[in-house]
């Protein structure tokens, strides 16, 4: 969180007027346009807010684009917005309690995610859903973990010592291989152990199972001798061996950004850092902290690139179904609906419990819902 700035409740009053005229226009900020917004208030002449604009000035909070032109808001003054707006409880002319979303624009993201049942499928559709609601570039990231839990296991015998195994995770991916066994399975002791398998430990992470066979076999060996040795021989022997995957990431919105960007050497700069999927998952992973339950709104992100000063990142941590943590965020021009978008990141993140663990509706973040965190 950024260090308290010394601004004074009517720069603080004039600062937001410019912040929510900038964002609602794009156009920089009169001190004419922030007169008429406060034409009904005692003391704010025309020339006390052309002072308190010469001083938000100097603070380095307003900047002037072009001799005649009016301010705009930078980077610092984003950051103090957002850190004001999200702070629970403030006495300030911010707003101190979240907006909640309407019913349309629920109802929009729920649409958008109608018929999920996979944490691959859920990864996928989000990104179309946030950059629609935000015209940024919607992001979801999913860990190599959350690819690892276990749906459905089929065994099939093919010739003789030689089994395919077709592995399906609750992330959607399908994988299969063909086992070379050192004893020889039939049809019953295959279709016995797959219905073992499936029965006992569908939503368990692939290597939990592993282990837990082990610990089973030597508990339970003397009443399910030929079931266990037909299970070890098909564990040994790869059938629940997944390839091993880095974090996924899918993106979708990047035209949204292209339009919003005029000066053509750092647009092209910006999509050269942001089509670095390497970076963007290291941006993502740094910011948002899967272990946590706030969301969080980083204004500039020019650690990662100059080029994205001027973005704004939105994300926050989503539950994807038996223990495993992905990121969904939107990254925008810094004129964007803060409320509003904090508060549908949030929904979605939410959301994915509801979709991906409904036999467990409470159990994504206990202890209430996700704070901000600026």
């Amino acid at each position: 969180m950024m260090p308290e700035m010394r601004v004074s409740p009517r720069e603080r009053v004039v600062l937001t007027a410019i912040i929510e005229l900038y964002i609602a226009t794009g156009e920089p900020v009169a001190s004419q346009a922030v007169a008429r917004h406060f034409a009904n208030r005692d003391g704010m002449s025309s020339a006390t807010i052309r002072n308190v604009m010469a001083t938000l000035g100097e603070s380095g909070l307003l900047e002037q684009p072009h001799a005649s032109a009016g301010r705009v808001p930078t980077a610092a003054a984003f950051r103090y917005y957002v850190e004001q707006l999200t702070r629970t409880g403030a006495n300030t002319s911010f707003a101190s309690t979240p907006q909640l979303l309407t019913e349309e624009r629920r109802e929009q993201i729920e649409g958008g995610l109608s018929g999920v049942t996979s944490s691959t499928d859920f990864l996928a559709r989000t990104p179309h859903v946030l950059a629609l609601i935000s015209q940024g570039l919607g992001v979801a990231l999913a860990t190599g973990a959350a690819q690892q839990v276990l749906e459905h296991i089929h065994f099939s015998r093919l010739t003789t010592g030689r089994v395919l195994a077709v592995l399906v995770t609750q992330s959607g991916s399908v994988q299969d291989r063909v086992l070379a066994l050192d004893r020889e399975l039939s049809g019953l002791e295959l279709e016995t152990a797959a219905r073992y398998l499936n029965e006992n430990f569908r939503g368990w992470p692939i290597d939990r199972i592993r282990s837990e066979i082990g610990k089973r076999m030597d508990e339970e060996r003397a009443a399910y001798d030929q079931l266990f040795t037909a299970v070890e021989e098909l564990c040994r022997k790869g059938a629940l061996t997944v390839n091993e995957q880095g974090p996924a990431i899918y993106m979708e919105g990047m035209a949204n950004l292209i339009g919003a960007e005029e000066d053509r050497e750092r647009l092209r700069q910006m999509l050269l850092a942001l089509e670095a999927k390497e970076r963007l998952i290291d941006l993502l992973t740094a910011y948002v902290d899967g272990q946590q339950q706030e969301v969080r709104v980083v204004v500039g992100l020019d650690e990662a690139s100059p080029a994205m000063q001027d973005l704004v990142l939105i994300g926050a941590p989503a539950r994807l179904g038996a223990g495993a943590v992905g990121t969904v965020a939107v990254i925008a021009p810094t004129r964007i609906q803060y409320q509003e978008m904090i508060q549908a990141v949030r929904y979605v993140a939410r959301l994915s419990e509801r979709l991906l663990e409904p036999s467990e509706p409470n159990a994504g973040f206990p202890g209430g819902p996700p704070r901000w965190v600026v």
